[in-house]
């Protein structure tokens, strides 16, 4: 376990992702339950990479979910259907994990879901470079279907409880009055990830653990699983 400032912790997540070599684009999973602060950390790291002369991908789990139809066909607050029918994790390895990983021709896709008109969409195709690195945020990467396509695993963690209030304080939900944030959160999110953990356990298969409880003062730890000794 470490600790440190928050720009401590992207400089430290920076050289993680310098450590790892690999013959494609680095493809990096960062993890957690809603409202966890994924996103925010993963721009922070993109800024920093890029600022370092890396090509750095950024594309979200939010670019790759079905229609609304489709995933919330068992109901608007159901943690199964939040679970297993929310994202199309088939066409994510199709057009974005697949061709930049091994063998791959780096050919790829940024989205395959449009949220103005929540319809499926077909962007024209990106070359990414051999030396690109894929940061990539969202819920329910670690899981047995998309496990083997990360090159590095970022879990960010933060207790159920605790993504509530921020949810309520960045109204980050289907609709937004305070009554709404926090049924969508107990019935549908939180279940759902605890659904997540008892059938993935993704913490164990990560590769480096955030606990983002405090934004500023962040604490992280590598893994002994991991191939990563230092950061």
């Amino acid at each position: 376990m470490d600790h440190g400032t928050r720009g401590e912790l992207i400089n430290r997540l920076a050289e993680a992702i310098k450590s790892v070599t690999t013959t494609h684009p680095l493809r990096v999973a960062i993890d957690g339950p809603p409202a966890a602060g994924k996103t925010t950390l993963a721009d922070e790291l993109a800024d920093v990479l890029r600022a370092q002369d890396r090509d750095v991908i950024r594309a979200t789990i939010d670019d790759y979910l079905f229609p609304r139809a489709q995933r919330y066909r068992r109901g608007q607050y159901s943690a199964e259907g939040c679970y297993f029918d929310a994202h199309d994790h088939a066409a994510l390895c199709r057009v974005l994990l697949d061709p930049l990983g091994p063998g791959g021709d780096r050919r790829f896709q940024h989205a395959v879901y449009d949220t103005d008109t929540d319809t499926t969409t077909s962007p024209p195709a990106t070359t990414a470079t051999a030396d690109a690195v894929l940061l990539f945020d969202g819920v329910f990467l670690l899981r047995p279907e998309l496990i083997d396509r990360w090159d590095l695993r970022i879990f960010v963690s933060v207790p159920f409880e605790q993504t509530v209030d921020r949810a309520r304080e960045r109204g980050t939900a289907l609709a937004g009055s305070t009554a709404d944030i926090e049924q969508s959160w107990r019935n549908r999110y939180i279940p759902s990830q605890q659904l997540y953990f008892a059938t993935a356990r993704p913490t164990d298969h990560a590769d480096i653990i955030v606990y983002n409880d405090q934004l500023q003062r962040p604490t992280w730890e590598v893994r002994p699983h991991s191939s990563i000794h230092r950061i």
